[in-house]
Parts: C-alpha cells; sequence; structure tokens
C-alpha cells in the first residue's frame, strides 16, 4: 500500500469533523473554510468541500445563510444547526476515544516488545 494513498483516506475520514470543527466558531463562507483548512495544512479542493457543505446542510447538520458582498454576488455562509452541535460533540467524543486508543497503542507497543 501507498503511504500517500493512507494518508489521503485518514484526510477524507477526518475532513466532515474539521469542517464541523470551523463552523463551530463561526459562520464561514466556503473559500474562508478552505483557507483556514489550508492554514492547518489540510489540504481541501472546491470539487470536494462544496458536496460535503450540501451533504451536512440535507443531514440537517448546517444551516446557511445570505450576506451580501462588497466584491460580487451575496455569499452563503454555513454554521451549524442546533442538530450540528449536538452531532459535533458525538464526534468530539468519538475523537478523543480514537485519540486515546492511539496514544495507548503507542506507549504500549514498546513495552509489549520488551517483555518478549
Amino acid at each position: 500500500m501507498n503511504i500517500e494513498n493512507a494518508k489521503s483516506q485518514m484526510r477524507k475520514g477526518m475532513l466532515e469533523y474539521c469542517v464541523l470543527l470551523l463552523l463551530k466558531h463561526r459562520p464561514s463562507y466556503a473559500s474562508d473554510i478552505i483557507l483556514q483548512l489550508k492554514q492547518a495544512e489540510l489540504l481541501v479542493v472546491e470539487g470536494t468541500l462544496y458536496p460535503l457543505l450540501t451533504r451536512l446542510k440535507n443531514d440537517g447538520l448546517l444551516e446557511y445563510q445570505w450576506q451580501e458582498s462588497t466584491q460580487g454576488p451575496p455569499r452563503k455562509y454555513y454554521a451549524l444547526s442546533p442538530e450540528g452541535e449536538k452531532f459535533l460533540e458525538g464526534l468530539d467524543a468519538a475523537w478523543a476515544e480514537l485519540s486515546n486508543t492511539i496514544n495507548y497503542l503507542q506507549t504500549i507497543t514498546p513495552k509489549l516488545l520488551e517483555a518478549k
């Protein structure tokens, strides 16, 4: 297996969680979300983000509001819905469990090897 393929699959799996985390703090325009993800070193293109935003909205996890722009047409700003906030709480708990598991395995594996 190629490490780049594995990294790509991991990023895809985390993208939804990352977008919801960003929107937890403030409503954002899609281009702002992409910029913030890039700053966090998670590269995402519009062709990936827009379908995800649409799916999250259709699932009731996001709401949006049109806002006038000083440059060009109005922009759609996405925000967490109340259902999205609850869902994010569940993802936070799932992340904590996964993180604890990984941390445990990283520390226990050398100890197991020493015991043999």
